[in-house]
């Protein structure tokens, strides 16, 4: 398999972890949707990160449908979902909760680095910031909450979307959301972030993980 993106994209990210998790093997392909555009456009006309190429040479596209697909084909020996309902209902809130996170915090970027300043709409920010801040309110304290990996005794789909979330935002829009007003998302994030699964996936050359 080949996985085509840059790990600077929390949904790139979180399919690479995923797939290390599983022990599946792929080649990562590190195009950017702005600045490898015909390259990209190559592999998938719309060029649209994660890009999963299947062994067959099928492509896939969109974070949580090519993690559907990782689970299919890493079986029921590997699983990052809990089996139990009311878990398995967490962790559907959990990563919905990080990947509007990763959502906002991807609009505030746009909006700032690619809307000329005086064509930036003020309420329209305010209403994204206010989104973003409360998915980390909310997962705030869900981490306060539980010693483990957010739902169960090991890390799932929902770990890996909040950790990758937490250290997204934190590199790009740091200021909307300081880290010292959340010190249990930090502390969960540190411990994801030690896993060599994430220490095998970092979001640039030599970056570090934020607290």
């Amino acid at each position: 398999m080949q996985l085509v993106g840059m790990f600077d994209s929390p949904y790139v990210r979180r399919v690479a972890i995923a797939l290390h998790l599983s022990q599946l093997s792929f080649t990562h392909t590190n195009l950017s949707v702005f600045r490898n555009v015909d390259e990209f456009r190559e592999i998938n006309p719309l060029v649209k990160a994660p890009t999963l190429v299947c062994d067959n040479g099928e492509v896939l596209m969109d974070s949580t449908l090519i993690l559907d697909y990782i689970q299919q084909l890493s079986g029921t020996e590997i699983r990052l979902m809990p089996e139990d309902i009311v878990a398995y209902q967490k962790a559907l809130r959990l990563i919905g909760l990080g990947l509007n996170a990763c959502d906002k915090s991807v609009q505030i970027v746009y909006e700032r680095e690619l809307r000329p300043a005086e064509k930036q709409h003020r309420p329209w920010l305010d209403r994204v910031q206010h989104q973003l801040i409360s998915a980390y309110d909310l997962l705030e304290s869900y981490a306060a909450s539980r010693a483990d990996w957010l739902v169960c005794e090991r890390i799932t789909h929902a770990g890996i979307a909040v950790a990758v979330a937490w250290q997204f935002t934190q590199h790009v829009v740091a200021d909307v959301v300081p880290a010292q007003k959340y010190p249990a998302l930090s502390a969960f994030s540190a411990r994801a972030e030690a896993l060599p699964e994430f220490m095998a996936v970092p979001m640039e050359p030599g970056w570090q993980p934020k607290p």
